[in-house]
């Protein structure tokens, strides 16, 4: 559904051309870290929903069609139009178009323009309704007014812009159907009295060309640091990081308890070895079919997985966090907080909201260990083996069970993870694809071994 909603956009008396608006659009929207359709060719864009924000700025979502796709993706822009900008806008600028013979209108990405972050805030503060847009906030919930913003400069699928560092607005860029998971599970655990998640205060979301959520108000994590950060400086000051690793293990064991009362399930375990196994060899030859890299490990990866259909072991399908990894977790006063419940935000909606096996949480941060490790900092030796010793103990103190004593699912679900790695890396990153590729062979070459682990190494490698 899209509709010419592109008149509206302008400056006074002047329009922008919704020909020209779609050309600047096709152009800077792959070069964005939050666009989905990577690698593929752009066949048509346009808007499928406007509404006017300020005198200058628009909200846009816009509905972009390509090559290979059936169904268009949509994503949220914050479009600004103005003849003049600010030189610190710069780096935001999308491009020039001629509104009118002799008269040139600079477009530009608006979230990073102050007065349209001032203008969500506002909004959220006062709720209600503004075009397609419906602007929501937790009752007896104050969001203040007067915070200054500013965007986050770091690598994500979506845009945060923190107020004053109080409040941090989570603007999702790839828009789909239905309530975001990252909105429903917060405000789940957040009724269920789960601190270690910040709570949602405030949202927003379209009505139209469907309901979706758009944005969510959290809480800002002063003076916190994430995981990531973190073990990379313990590898720069050649110190252990076993102590935060088992806090953060135990953390998540407590996540997982209170997911599973937060969203109880019938599911139980049956034929579920099965199941995960099929799943994961179906998501293998789709990969293996898109990276020549891994059809060489295709039999071993798949003898991997048959493992777990001999071995059981794999807990009950539940809710889980769905892309944890230590760039998803916050240490602050103290303690861990977890925050991005959206999962992987090229999957659709009821992917990402289904049930899984918690140990594939487990598996995604094991993952992450092994990325810190390979990351270029000096580290001691075994130090990502050690790390994940520990936060598999810390998982067992609080999560039900131990994720060392079910090797065999462990492995699995560690080498699923690293086979979606692989693929990522392979659009994204491709300088980095050796780091999963190593561990996918590590995986294989240790299949019947004890368990995940520095005990699952080479000898070569020990």
């Amino acid at each position: 559904m899209t509709s010419p909603l592109l008149s509206e956009i302008g400056v006074g008396p002047t329009q922008v051309p919704a020909s020209s608006l779609a050309a600047l659009l096709a152009r800077w929207l792959p070069r964005q870290r939050w666009f989905t359709g990577q690698g593929r060719d752009i066949t048509g864009v346009s808007v499928a929903a406007a509404t006017k924000l300020s005198a200058d700025c628009y909200h846009l979502l816009v509905r972009v069609d390509q090559r290979g796709s059936s169904d268009g993706a949509y994503y949220q822009v914050l479009l600004g139009v103005a003849a003049h900008v600010p030189p610190r806008m710069g780096p935001s600028l999308i491009g020039e178009v001629e509104a009118r013979p002799g008269e040139r209108l600079l477009v530009y990405d608006a979230v990073h323009d102050h007065r349209a972050a001032i203008v969500l805030l506002e909004r959220l503060r006062r709720g209600g309704t503004m075009g397609h847009l419906r602007f929501e906030s937790l009752p007896r919930t104050s969001v203040p007014c007067g915070l200054t913003p500013r965007v986050l400069d770091v690598e994500q699928s979506n845009t945060s812009i923190v107020y004053g560092d109080e409040l941090i607005l989570k603007l999702f860029r790839h828009i789909q159907p239905g309530m975001n998971p990252d909105l429903e599970v917060t405000g789940a655990l957040a009724r269920h009295g789960f601190t270690q998640v910040p709570a949602p205060v405030g949202w927003f979301q379209t009505e139209a060309p469907f309901w979706s959520t758009l944005g969510m108000v959290q809480p800002f994590l002063t003076e916190s640091t994430d995981g990531w950060e973190l073990a990379l400086q313990s590898g720069g000051r050649r110190t252990g990081f076993t102590e935060e690793a088992y806090e953060l293990g135990r953390t998540t064991g407590e996540l997982h308890m209170a997911l599973a009362k937060a969203f109880p399930t019938d599911i139980g375990p049956v034929d579920l070895p099965v199941r995960q196994a099929d799943a994961m060899t179906h998501r293998l030859l789709r990969a293996a079919a898109s990276v020549a890299e891994l059809r060489p490990h295709v039999q071993a990866l798949q003898e991997v997985y048959a493992a777990v259909v001999t071995a059981g072991g794999d807990p009950p399908l539940q809710r889980t966090h769905g892309d944890l990894h230590l760039g998803q977790v916050l240490h602050a006063q103290g303690s861990w907080h977890i925050v991005d419940f959206e999962g992987e935000p090229a999957k659709p909606v009821a992917d990402r909201r289904a049930v899984r096996s918690p140990i594939a949480d487990v598996a995604g941060m094991l993952r992450s260990f092994d990325y810190a490790a390979q990351s270029g900092a000096v580290f001691l030796p075994h130090w990502a083996d050690r790390c994940r010793d520990a936060f598999c103990a810390g998982y067992g103190e609080s999560g039900g069970f131990d994720p060392r004593a079910v090797p065999a699912a462990l492995r699995a679900h560690e080498a699923d993870r690293a086979v979606y790695e692989v693929v990522y890396e392979s659009v994204y990153r491709p300088d980095r694809i050796t780091v999963p590729m190593t561990a996918v062979a590590r995986l294989c070459a240790a299949r019947g071994a004890r368990a995940p682990g520095s005990s699952d190494r080479p000898a070569e490698e020990a």
